[in-house]
């Protein structure tokens, strides 16, 4: 027996945007160890025999059970062989694909990554949203809402400094810092879109201004998991949506 993992990034929720290669890991699996933000229905490429086991992370647990994931990737791998973990999004995009990788190497099982879409880059195209945009974003960051000590990352407000487009993931509970942080840096007009449940059939989204979205957040009862855009490029997507209507003239919010 060949103790090994594969680290597979399952892509932003559609189940179509998985990659081919990570259809392949699942294919060979014995076993799949799989995450609350991979789409399930990807589980069928796996075969029949397989064991398929949930380990989502629950708020308040992400440290006690992210040891016990890394020690099952071990156990499995010694007793049944190809362990796939199956991870939302990219694996080493702020899914600790990196911390389960090392923990493998280091109990002697092989390793292999494979990159998925992940939803930083997918949710944005998918609702019309160009991360760049020649004369309106020439660059775009990615940051987390979410830190060890519950504040914003420093990385935050330089990103609130700059032009470029901003891209939030895990960052709902964060949301009036964020939008207050930003309107200090950038005024209350930048345009603002959130997103829930991106690519997929219950995907929920709401666009308009650092100084209107929380309202608008409310109105819709959105939560997480939902991914912030903040910038100029928001307002292509508006533009789409009045293309679509037949050119209505509707202001952004």
């Amino acid at each position: 027996m060949n103790p090994r993992l594969t680290l597979v990034g399952a892509g932003p929720g559609d189940e179509e945007l998985i990659t081919l290669k990570g259809i392949r890991a699942l294919e060979t699996a014995d076993v799949v160890l799989y995450d609350a933000l991979a789409n399930p229905a990807l589980l069928r490429y796996a075969p029949v025999e397989a064991e398929k086991i949930f380990v989502g992370k629950r708020a308040g647990l992400h440290q006690v059970q992210q040891r016990s994931i890394n020690q099952l990737i071990v156990q499995y791998a010694h007793s049944h062989g190809h362990v796939v973990r199956l991870k939302g999004g990219d694996p080493f995009v702020f899914g600790r694909g990196q911390e389960e990788k090392e923990y493998a190497l280091k109990h002697g099982l092989e390793v292999a990554i494979v990159p998925g879409v992940s939803s930083a880059l997918a949710v944005p195209a998918t609702n019309e949203i160009p991360l760049t945009s020649r004369g309106a974003s020439d660059s775009f960051w990615v940051v987390t809402g979410t830190t060890r000590s519950g504040t914003l990352s420093k990385d935050m407000t330089l990103a609130a400094q700059s032009s470029a487009t901003v891209v939030i993931l895990m960052g709902m509970k964060q949301l009036a810092a964020i939008t207050k942080l930003f309107t200090q840096h950038r005024g209350s007009e930048e345009p603002i879109a959130i997103i829930q449940n991106g690519t997929c059939p219950d995907e929920r989204s709401a666009i308009g201004r650092l100084s209107s979205i929380e309202q608008i957040v409310r109105e819709k009862e959105l939560s997480s998991p939902a991914i912030i855009v903040i910038g100029a490029v928001v307002t292509k997507h508006w533009a789409s949506v009045q293309h679509q209507v037949g050119g209505l003239t509707k202001p952004m919010p």
